[in-house]
């Protein structure tokens, strides 16, 4: 038997729920995946999967194996990659993890120009809305965060910004230009899920003689959910009104389908990392896409801060 094609074999799985998506993503037969599966329980002496006609299910032995499985088979890929690149280019694949809207806004317009730099690097990118994401299980993780992060968790800032109000125009003409915070409590608003947020109260800021003024101004959400890009698309279609960061929001504002309300007031400063998984070695790979990325990002939030979208409010 070879065991570790039979521990990538069951890892895999495992990730993509059956043995027949298993397979195809592996390029092999049905009958070798399951035939590795079996050989590996029998070498372990233990059932890892029930299986039946309807599902397939993950034994108590078989989950706590996997998560042993996926530490080792991570450094047996960056030992690997580690004497690889002192004799070939960058190559590999790159498995990155970021909620939708960062897939889309942040990692999607990187993925063209790097790849023309490396074109032996193939993305694998995650893009869910998981209020607590696997870190351990992809070799970056994109957090967005509005007041810090896990000092536990290995993170790298990559950008933070100004998250703000923002509106479609026909909304705004339906309903009327809110000019004080505590207008939104007549309006539609589009709220973002997150850990330690109150649905029915908006927390508001702006600077302030020597501070900071702070109102919670308590409104009717008609949509609450933790996916972002939804939210953005509900309010360019004239759903009400939502938050999202300035940078994200910009290309929109420039072209008038979103306008920003109640300037300067902002609803918090986020920042983005990237969390590497706790092993000591960082494939080269991967370092080079952070690096590419952070050079990116702050080349284009200088490009952003030089032309500033008009306000309305």
């Amino acid at each position: 038997m070879d065991r570790l094609l039979s521990m990538r074999v069951f890892r895999r799985v495992i990730d993509e729920g059956s043995f027949a998506a298993a397979a195809r993503a592996l390029d092999l037969s049905p009958a070798v995946v399951t035939r590795l599966v079996a050989d590996l329980e029998a070498h372990l002496g233990t059932r890892l999967l029930q299986r039946t006609t309807r599902r397939l299910a993950v034994t108590d032995a078989g989950a706590a194996y996997v998560e042993r499985l996926r530490a080792i088979l991570a450094d047996i890929d960056d030992a690997d990659a580690s004497v690889g690149a002192q004799t070939r280019a960058l190559a590999g694949q790159l498995h990155i993890s970021a909620p939708p809207l960062l897939a889309t806004y942040l990692v999607g317009p990187l993925i063209a120009g790097f790849r023309r730099l490396h074109p032996d690097i193939r993305f694998e990118l995650d893009a869910d809305a998981w209020d607590a994401p696997s870190i351990e299980n992809h070799d970056l993780t994109l957090l967005a965060t509005n007041e810090g992060y896990d000092g536990s968790i290995v993170a790298r800032r990559i950008i933070s910004v100004e998250a703000v109000l923002v509106a479609a125009p026909g909304y705004l003409a339906r309903t009327g230009l809110p000019r004080r915070p505590e207008d939104l409590t007549q309006h539609d608003c589009l709220r973002l899920r997150l850990p330690g947020l109150r649905p029915h109260v908006w927390r508001l800021r702006r600077a302030a003689d020597g501070g900071e003024q702070v109102v919670d101004v308590p409104v009717r959400p008609v949509v609450w959910t933790n996916h972002g890009e939804a939210l953005l698309r509900a309010a360019l279609d004239g759903a009400g009104i939502t938050s999202t960061s300035l940078e994200i929001a910009a290309v929109h504002l420039h072209r008038g389908e979103l306008v920003r309300v109640l300037a300067p007031w902002i609803v918090g400063r986020p920042s983005v990392y990237a969390a590497l998984p706790s092993r000591k070695f960082t494939p080269l790979r991967v370092r080079t896409f952070l690096d590419y990325m952070t050079v990116q990002t702050q080349e284009i939030l200088a490009g952003i801060g030089t032309d500033r979208p008009g306000d309305a409010g």
